[in-house]
Order: C-alpha cells, then structure tokens, then sequence
C-alpha cells in the first residue's frame, strides 16, 4: 500500500518544516513492510521560500500558480502515485499514534476515508469555544475539516476531488462526495477521534474578534457569494501570516 501525502502551502515558511518534520517521525514510527508514502508539498504561488525548505528537507513541490486551497490539493493529487491521500495543512502536525489509527482504518477495508478532530494548542477563548462546536458537527455528521482529510484515490479521482467553485469549505463538499460514493460500496467515511489532529491558532491570533465574527457571519448568511469568491474570505486569502 502506498500513501501519498500532500500538503498545500502558501507562504509558509515558518512552519512548513514543523509540519514535514512530524509527517517524517510519524511515518518512521509506523514503518512496517509494504507500505509506502510520498510527500508532495504543493506552492501554492509562494513569495517567500517555502518551495525551497520542502525541497531540501525531501518533499517533491508541485507548483500551482492560481492561489485556491482546493486547486493546489487537486494540483498535488494529479501527481500523486499512492493508493491513498492525505491532505493535510502545512500549519498542523501529524502523530504517530494518528497515523496508526488511519493505517488500522485502511487496512479494515471498509472504509473510503477519514477525517479528524483537531487540538489548537494557545488558542484564546474565542478559538475554543468555536473549535468545540465544530467538533460536535464535524463528528454528527462525518464532515472532515480542512486540516486533515484522508480517502481513497480511486474515490477521489471518481467525485472530481475538491470542488474549484469553492474558495472555503470545499472539504464539506469533498466528506459529503465521499460518503455518497461510499455508500454505493457499503463503505464508510468516519471522524478519527483518538489523536486530534494538532493545528495552528495563529488565525485566531492575527485577526481580531470583531474581524473572525464579521468574517463568520458573512458565510452564515451569504453562503454561496462568500464562499464562492475569494474576495469575501479574507481570513483564508489576505495572506496575513
């Protein structure tokens, strides 16, 4: 089994190596005989040096020119050889008992994927209180979050991989494409809930209450104008870091 490991980046050269440095020891500790990964870091259309620190740290880099979180995942998995995927953010860190689980869920054959909880270390109050509301929704309904997500190539490929009219959310999409062809095949897509996935606060700190609230609330009520236009999702686009 061979899984392919792909991890969109824009200007993140800051923590790009952190990520690449956990996704290494918690390959290293789940070594066993025919299993396989590749890392593939995609540049997003970068203007710092990420591409180069992936590359000198192993990861091949894929370039993808138009800045969209849902087409640099595609632009990865275009090139990917693995049987499955992991898309992962390059602001999170894997671990090895999390990847343990997701090898067990692989290996079981009855699923078409996963996704997981998250644990934001220094997170202010708001970022909390938001990140346990999303875990209750993400596990009730088997959504994935954007952090991590992990299928079936063959899946994938078959539901058109991330939606390109969504600039957010687009990992809704994917769980709900996922599940339904699933189902199909008496497979499921399920929430892993034993390791959290640990990601960044960092948006919670650079951007003030007002503008978060302001920036939720323009999803909540114009759904489809914000998410389909990078404009009205400056949290995700405005390239603060």
């Amino acid at each position: 089994m061979r899984l392919s490991i792909i991890i969109p980046a824009f200007n993140e050269s800051r923590l790009i190596l952190h990520c690449l440095d956990s996704v290494s020891k918690s390959m290293a500790a789940n070594h066993r005989a025919g299993f396989e990964y590749e890392v593939i870091v995609v540049d997003n259309n970068s203007t710092d040096n990420t591409a180069e620190l992936a590359r000198k740290a192993g990861a091949r880099v894929v370039f993808e020119p138009i800045n969209q979180i849902g087409r640099a995942r595609n632009a990865g998995a275009a090139v990917a050889k693995g049987d499955w995927f992991l898309f992962v953010d390059a602001d999170s860190l894997l671990n090895p008992d999390m990847i343990a689980d997701i090898l067990k869920l692989i290996d079981s054959g009855k699923f078409v994927g996963c996704g997981s909880v998250m644990h934001m270390p220094g997170s202010p109050w708001l970022g909390t209180l938001i990140l346990k509301i999303w875990t209750v929704i993400s596990v009730t309904f088997a959504w994935a979050s954007g952090a991590l997500i992990v299928c079936r190539a063959d899946a994938f490929r078959d539901v058109g991989g991330f939606n390109l009219d969504l600039y957010a959310a687009d990992e809704i999409d994917l769980s709900r494409l996922l599940k339904k062809w699933g189902r199909k095949r008496r497979l499921k897509f399920t929430i892993l809930k034993r390791s959290p996935l640990i990601t960044s606060a960092r948006k919670l700190k650079l951007y003030t209450a007002r503008e978060m609230a302001n920036q939720f609330l323009q999803v909540l009520f114009h759904p489809r104008k914000s998410l389909q236009n990078r404009k009205k999702l400056p949290v995700w686009y405005d390239g603060r870091r």
